[in-house]
């Protein structure tokens, strides 16, 4: 099992996850060292302070600051956390492929209600390439 598959599973709560697409950063054959390779990028797993600090390095934004600003819309992520559907995009999807994405799992909380009782939740922030940044969350299953 890989680090992307425990993350997505709920089993590291304490490590975020960032996918990087080729497009986004100078030289992503360098970031497999660290990272998972993927179709058209890179996903790494770190644990929650790293991971932040990577994920500016990376992007130029902070990390809270980009998850604040793309939590204020709704979208669709793909649940390998590499790919998106912007909620801007139309037909043509030419200009709407995620450049970069961050997430982290909250494990499963009662006390909360709403989907936190449910299970363990996995809270995904995408930038799309025409510049939207939206968000999901959902249940781990």
């Amino acid at each position: 099992m890989t680090a992307l598959d425990e993350f997505l599973a709920g089993e590291r709560p304490d490590d975020v996850a960032i996918y990087l697409s080729d497009d986004a950063v100078t030289d992503p054959d360098r970031l497999v060292t660290v990272g998972e390779r993927v179709p058209d990028g890179v996903v790494i797993v770190v644990d929650g302070d790293r991971g932040r600090a990577a994920f500016q390095s990376a992007t130029g934004v902070g990390a809270m600051e980009f998850a604040g600003a793309a939590m204020g819309r709704d979208g669709e992520i793909d649940r390998t956390l590499t790919d998106g559907r912007c909620p801007d995009a139309a037909d043509d999807e030419s200009d709407h492929a995620v450049r970069f994405l961050l997430a982290f799992a909250e494990e499963r909380d009662e006390s909360v209600g709403g989907i936190y009782a449910d299970g363990d939740v996995i809270h995904a922030y995408a930038a799309c390439g025409c510049g939207t940044a939206y968000s999901e969350k959902w249940v781990v299953e």
